[in-house]
């Protein structure tokens, strides 16, 4: 006869392995699990071939937002004319389910790299969540029923508005770095009024996606430093200094550390940055019309005139004192990889909290991927660096397929696999460890700036008209 013990421990470990079966997908937000982009869970893949296993297609409107899943569902968002549109699509079989057009109050005019609808969506239980810079948040029940809308903006985000709301508690926090009035927010995400609001100085056009700790901490870098902020309240809990000035890359949380890297000019190189003269000695010897204000013409030399409608915050033709003063700032940054020790983070952790940095071939846009004690770093341009999560020691670096490429979509990573998405539409796939082993090549009939998913066995890979579903 069994012992009662016996029965009961039986009975807890088969209800564990049936939930690690039923587990639901948590690719919920944009670059799925807080923002990893891994997700371990289930048997991929090894080649992304449409001849070969797509499962299914389906066309749409073009977008650069990246799908988010739930059980039986697939949201994201699109443009179409000037229509704002938030779809779900079934997962088995890619059937638009619903579509819903939101406001639309302004047409903003944005980098050509960018869209109208870049951010991703996120999930809880019951709803969907999404944020367009041309109106602001909307929300909408799962079966597409729309449950609230808040009206925000405009914004002057010189390339456009690309960082996707988070999820953290009851609270929706959303990130918006720009030209002028730069902000981190709060809303109840039951309602979608505000909770707090925090300026962020500093930070100046950027498109970095926060990353959450304990479901209460959101971690958001900016220009020069980054902050985290308590979800409820808006209380700065830690910030480091060090950053690059424009940060588009997602932190991202491994264990007890978080990974932040930005790139911003090959001037911001380590030992390249070049020192602009003091403000009253620009003024006493290039300002030739006496107006106490240097214009494009005015510059000092070719490389202040290269980057003078980015340091023009507020597009008046001429710069400031204080926009004189944040363009030092651009050109004295550096560009890097910083890891900073989240136990015990409190107040200023720039040095205390600094475990290594890497500057090698740092990306300006595609997040990196930590699996498997391994850094996968691939820049804009296709160079590919594995590092030594523990370390930041440098293990190999090369390009994907051995040639230059564009890259905007971020690397995703499962089943000892990892998978990096080229802008036109190339694909590969490399065995998980330091040595970049490709294991397959494919590509796309279309560019991909979108980060794909994972759930379940499945990718799912958005280009510029359509949305694919690969299984093995």
């Amino acid at each position: 006869m069994m012992s009662t013990a016996t029965a009961r421990i039986l009975s807890f470990a088969l209800f564990c392995a049936v939930a690690a079966v039923a587990a639901p997908p948590t690719w919920d937000r944009f670059r799925g699990p807080n923002g990893t982009g891994v997700d371990d869970s289930s048997a991929l893949p090894a080649t992304l071939d449409p001849a070969k296993n797509a499962v299914w297609k389906t066309v749409l409107p073009n977008g650069y937002s990246s799908p988010v899943l739930n059980k039986d569902s697939i949201f994201l968002t699109a443009f179409e004319g000037d229509k704002l549109l938030t779809i779900c699509l079934n997962r088995a079989t890619g059937k638009i389910a619903w579509k819903r057009e939101a406001p639309r109050d302004r047409l903003t005019k944005i980098d050509k790299r960018n869209s109208p609808a870049s951010p991703s969506p996120v999930l809880d239980g019951n709803s969907v969540y999404v944020f367009f810079g041309d109106y602001g948040l909307v929300s909408y029940g799962l079966d597409g029923n729309e449950k609230w809308r808040t009206p925000l903006g405009p914004f002057n985000n010189v390339y456009g508005i690309g960082a996707s709301p988070v999820l953290a508690g009851n609270s929706l926090v959303l990130i918006v770095d720009q030209n002028i009035g730069s902000f981190a927010a709060g809303f109840d995400k039951r309602t979608g009024k505000l909770k707090w609001r925090k300026d962020r100085p500093e930070a100046l056009s950027g498109a970095s996606t926060p990353a959450v700790y304990n479901n209460k901490y959101v971690i958001a870098p900016a220009s020069f430093r980054v902050d985290t902020y308590d979800a409820d309240t808006g209380e700065i809990v830690w910030f480091a200094r060090g950053l690059a000035s424009e940060m588009k890359s997602v932190p991202v949380v491994v264990g007890d550390r978080v990974l932040i890297s930005g790139y911003n000019t090959p001037e911001n190189e380590p030992g390249k940055q070049m020192k602009l003269p003091e403000w009253a000695d620009v003024i006493a010897n290039f300002d030739k019309d006496k107006d106490g204000m240097i214009s494009k013409e005015e510059s000092p030399n070719e490389q202040t005139r290269r980057y003078f409608q980015f340091e023009d915050i507020d597009e008046n033709g001429k710069l400031d004192a204080k926009e004189w003063k944040l363009f030092q700032m651009v050109l004295g940054a550096e560009n890097g990889l910083l890891a900073f020790k989240l136990t015990g983070a409190k107040g200023d952790i720039t040095e205390s909290g600094l475990l290594w940095k890497y500057h090698k071939a740092v990306p300006q846009l595609p997040t990196l991927v930590a699996y498997k004690g391994i850094v996968y770093m691939v820049n804009d341009a296709g160079v590919l660096n594995t590092i030594e999560l523990a370390t930041g020691k440098g293990l190999k670096t090369a390009r994907v397929r051995g040639a230059a490429d564009s890259y905007y979509a971020s690397i995703i990573a499962g089943d000892n696999k990892v998978y990096f998405f080229a802008r036109s539409g190339k694909i590969t796939v490399l065995e998980a460890g330091a040595e970049q082993k490709e294991l397959s090549a494919s590509e796309l009939d279309a560019e991909i700036f979108a980060t794909p998913a994972i759930a379940e066995g499945k990718i799912y890979v958005r280009t510029t008209n359509a949305l694919y579903c690969f299984g093995s």
